[in-house]
């Protein structure tokens, strides 16, 4: 048997809204649910600016789902009228150039927020234990990004549309065995076509959308399981007060619903006036060829994919056949530094040095195609290994050497030249540059384990830092 049902009783002279809300309550958790997840939710008294982009993604992600509803009212998923009803939206709908900038503008705006929200994370260690499975959720979420952006960019049907897409998916032909089948499988045809826009469509508007809804809400329900980092990287759980909750720990309403409030204001501000003044940001947001209908006779002079992408592209692009030499070179020493320095068993070394002398041997006999693809991906999938990468015994960059800064920073400053270069044509120089910069990239995360361990560490405090302002 059931419990019996309890129905809230309230003054009879007690607000109608407040009655309605009792009635709502006791029969579903409406109040618990926003005191659980934002209303009562204590977080640490000591965020700073770099903890408002988890709110502004989620912004950013209400806005893309209400205006790509609005323009799927309009648009046409079909070769011959894709274009055409792109341009319908832009001059003839009523707002409709509005609407079509709000979310081309907001693509690029979340990649922008999502990418200064794992740098956050970086730099005060919030991937660290036990936080390994937000991170995790949150790499995943990164992934259903790159995979919405990616199929929402053949959707105007444009040049860059077009020749992005069919150069993207014939990335999949280089992987042995299944890559033909597989790149075959995600055109629907053997060419960019109507198949493909139909698909793509299907996946950008229903299936990726409600799995990175999914990943967002296990995102933000596993934050709240284990409670939010703080820029010392102290684990303010656990010190508690006489009511229960830490002592260095305040409400997230109203306190931090204020501070959002105003960095959303900030963030409308330049989110409109890019919209208003600048929405293709000088061809890196909505590039020139895309305004031209797409044409299968000819290829434009210079094919990139949209700038959030052109980090990992660089890298695949920087994979020649001269530059795995020094890849081969790159892994061998890599196999005599682990032996020399680490402190893995045996067992692990020995499996370490198989794994390796199995890529050499593919090196030698495989196209620097395949392991242009092969880096590309790595580049991307390596993010999710460092809560395991980083050995560092403390998790802020506050208490670390001040040596470990300039590590960051050259990381950051190889990570965005990729990005540039990734928008230019592959030059000799350029080519060398990204060479050079997917070393250092890959670099920071394979020596990871040793330099985040090295160096004079300062002591953390027992209560986190604060000066109020």
């Amino acid at each position: 048997m059931g419990a019996a049902f309890k129905e809230t009783k309230l003054p009879a002279d007690a607000p109608k809204s407040q009655k309605a809300l009792a009635w709502i309550d006791d029969r579903f958790p409406l109040t618990k649910l926003w005191n659980d997840q934002w209303g009562k939710y204590y977080a640490p008294k000591n965020f700073n600016v770099w903890y408002i982009f988890g709110s502004l993604a989620m912004l950013i992600l209400v806005l893309q789902i209400v205006t790509g509803i609005f323009l799927t009212m309009h648009y046409k998923p079909d070769a011959a009228l894709a274009f055409g009803s792109v341009e319908y939206i832009m001059r003839e709908v009523p707002w409709g150039w509005l609407v079509r900038y709000m979310h081309s503008t907001g693509a690029s705006m979340f990649f922008i927020v999502v990418y200064l929200h794992m740098t956050r994370a970086l730099l005060y260690g919030s991937y660290r234990k036990p936080r390994e499975l937000i991170w995790l959720f949150g790499f995943a979420t990164f992934l259903c990004l790159m995979a919405e952006a990616f199929f929402g960019y053949l959707l105007p049907w444009g040049q860059m549309s077009y020749w992005g897409a069919q150069v993207i998916v014939n990335l999949f032909s280089a992987i042995p065995v299944i890559g033909p089948d597989l790149s075959l499988w995600i055109r629907g045809d053997y060419v960019v076509s109507d198949a493909t826009l139909n698909r793509f469509f299907a996946f950008h508007v229903i299936a990726i959308p409600l799995v990175l809804l999914g990943l967002v809400a296990a995102h933000l329900i596993a934050l709240h399981e284990v409670g939010s980092n703080n820029p010392d990287g102290i684990e303010v759980k656990e010190n508690v007060g006489p009511d229960g909750h830490g002592v260095d720990m305040i409400p997230s309403h109203p306190y931090y619903t204020t501070k959002d409030l105003f960095g959303v204001s900030v963030f409308l501000f330049i989110y409109s006036a890019v919209i208003f003044f600048a929405p293709e940001m000088g061809g890196y947001f909505l590039e020139y060829n895309n305004f031209i209908p797409a044409d299968s006779m000819k290829t434009p002079p210079h094919i990139a994919p949209t700038w959030y992408f052109t980090p990992f592209y660089s890298v695949l692009r920087a994979t020649t056949s001269d530059f795995m030499w020094v890849v081969m070179a790159g892994v061998a020493a890599y196999v005599v530094f682990i032996w020399l320095r680490s402190r893995l068993s045996y067992k692990t070394k020995v499996a370490i040095t198989a794994i390796a002398v199995v890529l050499e041997i593919g090196m030698l006999f495989l196209d620097a195609k395949v392991w242009g693809v092969v880096l590309f991906g790595s580049s991307v999938v390596i993010l999710a290994l460092l809560p395991w990468l980083d050995h560092s015994p403390v998790k802020s960059i506050r208490y670390r050497p001040s040596w470990h800064k300039y590590v960051y920073i050259v990381f950051g400053i190889c990570f965005v030249a990729l990005g540039y270069l990734g928008t230019q044509l592959p030059t000799p120089a350029y080519t060398l540059i990204a060479q050079a910069c997917t070393l250092i990239y890959f670099s920071f995360f394979l020596l990871m384990p040793w330099w985040s361990a090295s160096g004079r560490f300062k002591p953390v405090p027992n209560r986190v830092t604060f000066t109020p302002h």
